[in-house]
């Protein structure tokens, strides 16, 4: 049968504390990653300008700090943040556990329709 992909996150081709579930799902329409941020680490600060993207953030475990233009922002583990696209941000992990972070993207540009029930 086709039409599904199913991977666990175990069985994902990793790129140091990334799993590259874009790559593993096949996805297309947007992106999305798994990253394990150790206690003390961070992800790389960034935008998205270039690349006309929405993130967002959903913290699984852990209870990293998502920094959003210079200003730190609690997010434990159950947080979703959206980010625009313009906006300067990393995650940082200030605790003594390691955080998982699901982080999606889209571009603005494609658009979204919201089915009826939602």
């Amino acid at each position: 049968m086709t039409g599904f992909t199913i991977v666990h996150r175990d069985e994902v081709e990793r790129n140091g504390n990334w799993s590259l579930l874009r790559r593993a799902l096949g996805l297309g329409a947007f992106g999305m990653g798994l990253v394990e941020i150790p206690a003390g680490g961070t992800i790389p600060e960034h935008d998205e300008t270039e690349r006309d993207q929405e993130e967002v953030f959903i913290v699984l475990s852990g209870a990293p700090t998502i920094v959003i233009d210079g200003e730190d922002h609690p997010a434990p583990a159950g947080t979703f943040v959206r980010v625009d696209i313009e906006a300067v941000r990393t995650v940082r992990n200030d605790g003594s556990e390691p955080a998982s972070v699901l982080i999606v993207s889209a571009p603005r540009a494609s658009g979204y329709e919201a089915m009826e029930w939602n």
